[in-house]
């Protein structure tokens, strides 16, 4: 298989991974058991008057690892 192709197929997958991840924030607030995306313990939210800064760091800590494992079943040889 060439390398255009390897491409194509790696942009395809990542363009399918960002719909599902999207659409999985889109309905995150109407499913009640996927409310707990981004308020888990250790997401950082700090209100300063008209300013918020959110960080959700311990949501982004687990989505990598799940990520990663998904990967790694799926593109092993």
């Amino acid at each position: 298989m060439n390398d255009l192709a390897i491409l194509g197929r790696l942009l395809v997958a990542v363009g399918l991974l960002l719909v599902v991840v999207g659409g999985t924030m889109l309905v995150a607030g109407r499913v009640p058991w996927l409310g707990w995306i981004g308020r888990l313990p250790g997401d950082l939210v700090v209100r300063r008057g008209p300013v918020t800064f959110y960080a959700p760091i311990v949501t982004s800590l687990l989505l990598s690892v799940l990520l990663t494992l998904v990967f790694r079943y799926f593109l092993r040889r």
